[in-house]
């Protein structure tokens, strides 16, 4: 596969400005030295047939008056005849004018034109390169003839002085050309080039740097962009090493609490029956907590990229469902005083994934256990709305901030890093509610003040 060769946004914009502007140039040279003879040639002819209707309209009186105000606007030179000699001359003294006595071709036309008996003509003059170099109308005009011959070649400096005024000016105006180039692509691209360069020790790590705006629309949405990105990725990153933490903290206690059972079993209790039944007890503990620390992070892995098999929809009684799973916190009920209170419906008919939804309500109760008041109060709520159910975990403890809310769902996240182990948990349980939800297509979100905490879900009917 061939590699093309990359240039620049700085490069690239300075070519094609100075490509525009030579273009502009070189249409302007067109303009004005191609095709302003066609132009000089229309515009001669459009006047000469002016020239006469005008005469064809006037009075006898004053046709001298009018042919010279015309001629020597419209660069014509006239000559008046009777059917044997010149009457009178208009403006030939005019460059390349042929009226006069001593030009054979144009008397040849003239008598001819009188001999014809013919009320107007037109006489083409062809140059070297078979083009109209001039051409001369002939009038009938009473018993007079009008003769008007007009040059329609350059007949005068105006070309030559226009072509070498339009050689400087070009030159002029290519190197002015190019000069703005330069600084326009210099001022579009260089905020550009100072963003790509922030960007890049953005993405080494770098992440106090400052995308300062500029006076162009794009590149300040770009800027307001990537000052964002920089936002997230400087809370990834302290997720990030919250997540190891925990992870950490997580992973060591259970293990420094089998080593050390272990080691006292091996040491000491091993004579005490009891003693080592207690110890072992212990070891199992601990080795369930780094089980379901395991199970949570390959269970949250398996949602999130998709492998984990399809929902197992069935139609079942919630109701009974959360009263079962309330049961089972019956010995934190007894033994640290928690209330669990139960506000729901006798029977709760839902269709979903049952021992999914039975998942997000275990992590939720869990959640507001680790997260009530001192008055150590849960309430589980289930409300009908329509025909939908809303079901509702409420703790009341000192609550979540506002701008903490949209990350509380991350992984490891904790809105409180001092947080209570009342229950076992791996920091992943809101992670996983959420992705729980999102597969069932069921709305949910969290309600919060200082006065406690509400997470929801709504189990479509």
């Amino acid at each position: 596969m061939k590699i093309k060769n990359k240039k620049s946004i700085q490069s690239k914009t300075l070519f094609y400005l100075i490509i525009f502007n030579i273009t502009i140039v070189v249409l302007l040279w067109l303009s004005q030295v191609t095709i302003f003879n066609v132009y000089y040639e229309k515009y001669q002819i459009k006047n000469l047939d002016k020239m006469v209707n005008d005469i064809k309209n006037s009075n006898s009186d004053d046709i001298l008056n009018k042919l010279e105000e015309e001629t020597f606007n419209n660069d014509v030179c006239v000559a008046i005849t009777s059917s044997t000699n010149y009457l009178a001359k208009i403006n030939s003294n005019m460059e390349g004018c042929l009226l006069n006595e001593n030009n054979p071709n144009t008397n040849k036309m003239i008598k001819s034109f009188i001999n014809s008996n013919l009320e107007q003509k037109t006489y083409n003059f062809i140059n070297e390169d078979k083009h109209v170099a001039a051409v001369m109308y002939a009038i009938k005009y009473g018993d007079k003839y009008i003769f008007m011959y007009s040059n329609l070649e350059d007949i005068s400096l105006v070309t030559t002085v226009i072509k070498k005024q339009l050689l400087y000016l070009s030159i002029v105006a290519i190197l002015i050309a190019i000069i703005l180039s330069i600084f326009l692509a210099n001022k579009i691209t260089d905020p550009i080039t100072k963003i790509t360069k922030k960007a890049k020790l953005l993405g080494k790590g770098k992440m106090n740097v400052e995308f300062d705006e500029s006076d162009i629309l794009e590149i300040d949405e770009l800027s307001k962009t990537l000052t964002q990105a920089k936002m997230e990725l400087t809370k990834t990153d302290e997720l990030r090493r919250d997540l190891m933490a925990n992870v950490s903290h997580d992973l060591k206690t259970p293990l420094t609490m089998i080593k050390a059972y272990a080691e006292m079993i091996k040491d000491i209790s091993y004579k005490d029956p009891n003693k080592m039944q207690e110890h072992l007890d212990i070891i199992i503990d601990e080795s369930d907590r780094l089980t379901l620390l395991v199970n949570d992070i390959l269970t949250l892995s398996k949602l999130q990229s998709g492998e984990t098999e399809k929902l197992n929809i069935t139609e079942y009684d919630l109701a009974k469902e959360i009263k079962n799973i309330v049961k089972k916190y019956d010995i934190i009920k007894e033994t640290e005083q928690y209330n669990l209170v139960l506000d729901i419906p006798n029977e709760i008919m839902v269709k979903a994934d049952k021992d999914k939804i039975n998942q997000v309500i275990y992590n939720l109760i869990n959640n507001a256990i680790n997260y009530t008041g001192d008055d150590k109060l849960v309430t589980i709520k289930v409300i009908k709305d329509k025909k939908d159910y809303i079901v509702k975990i409420i703790d009341t403890g000192k609550g979540i901030k506002k701008e903490e809310i949209p990350y509380i769902w991350n992984k490891y996240y904790k809105s409180d890093k001092l947080h209570r182990r009342n229950v076992v948990s791996t920091g992943l349980g809101l992670a996983i509610v959420k992705e729980i939800l999102e597969k069932h297509d069921f709305k949910y979100g969290v309600l919060s003040s200082n006065k406690g905490t509400t997470f929801y879900f709504v189990i479509k009917g």
